[in-house]
């Protein structure tokens, strides 16, 4: 059997270069050679053929894409391409369904998954939000391909509703996405999933007078025991969303009594260096797994 080689593309930051350089060692160790920081930006297109720094990337084994802070359209676009082609991690189609709010939603929610309620309207039937706000007393818009809670603006009342829409239709959206804001503690839970097994678990809560749990937006990580409900829910929607790798985020709802997926996200970060020292220590776990995940799929692909 020829010798297996993949690309891959790892976030740099929060101990991203550390973490790529054991994964790199542990595939060396099984025969396995890595392209790494393959930047689809920096790749054209030509004919049969996307080539990267002379690496034709259609001929590898695999792609290990998992940067979601520097993905552009056209990254995502040859991403789409080249998975036509040859295997991925994770999948285009299941990567692109998790960015979209409402199409992971929607998915869930015909699956038995317990999500928020929410709307998706035509930007010209915003009349629809203001009878929405009546009913839920509490709502939040959300972009549907944001992350890190930026531009999730929480919404208290019709007045408050009326002086957003302006500012919306300013940013010529197509449609307005909301959901229903959730009675909850100001925790959640992050399960980390990897090839349909449990990995880890930690807790983020917002900071100050914030309502929103992500780092970027304030919250703060700690350490945090998973129960088996939050596992299997997490399992179920990573299973359903086709993703080989998933964070699923998950609160509990005060008022339904009863755990609610509030986000899947593709591509969750690994540990950093002072997330371990306060005892998150689930990277190596989640290092062998992805390992374990490569090699089988490229000896699949040269069987093939």
């Amino acid at each position: 059997m020829d010798k297996r080689k993949i690309g891959m593309w790892l976030y740099k930051n929060g101990g991203g270069e550390k973490i790529a350089k054991k994964i790199i060692k542990k595939l060396k160790e099984r025969d396995i050679e890595v392209v790494n920081d393959v930047n689809l930006r920096h790749a054209i297109a030509k004919n049969k053929n996307i080539i990267h720094n002379g690496v034709k990337l259609n001929k590898l084994d695999l792609f290990f894409s998992y940067n979601a802070g520097e993905q552009t359209q056209y990254q995502m676009y040859l991403y789409q391409a080249l998975n036509r082609i040859i295997p991925m991690i994770n999948s285009y189609d299941a990567f692109a369904l998790t960015e979209d709010k409402f199409q992971t939603n929607f998915l869930l929610k015909n699956h038995g998954i317990p999500t928020p309620s929410f709307k998706l309207c035509h930007r010209d039937d915003s009349h629809y939000l203001k009878e929405i706000i009546k009913k839920w007393d509490k709502m939040v818009y959300k972009p549907t391909d944001g992350w890190g809670g930026v531009g999730l603006t929480k919404i208290e009342s019709e007045a408050n509703l009326d002086m957003l829409l302006p500012f919306l239709n300013q940013m010529d959206l197509r449609f307005f996405y909301v959901e229903k804001f959730i009675d909850y503690d100001k925790t959640d839970f992050r399960i980390d999933i990897v090839d349909g097994q449990f990995v880890s678990c930690y807790g983020r809560k917002a900071g100050g007078g914030d309502w929103r749990t992500n780092v970027t937006s304030g919250g703060s990580v700690f350490v945090r025991e998973a129960n088996d409900e939050v596992v299997e829910l997490a399992l179920k929607a990573t299973e359903v969303c086709g993703l080989d790798i998933a964070g699923v985020d998950i609160i509990y709802d005060r008022e339904k009594e009863q755990y609610v997926v509030l986000e899947v996200n593709g591509i969750p970060a690994f540990a950093t260096p002072e997330q371990e020292k306060m005892g998150l220590d689930f990277n190596d776990k989640k290092i062998e797994l992805i390992v374990d995940l490569i090699d089988r799929k490229t000896k699949k692909k040269k069987e093939k």
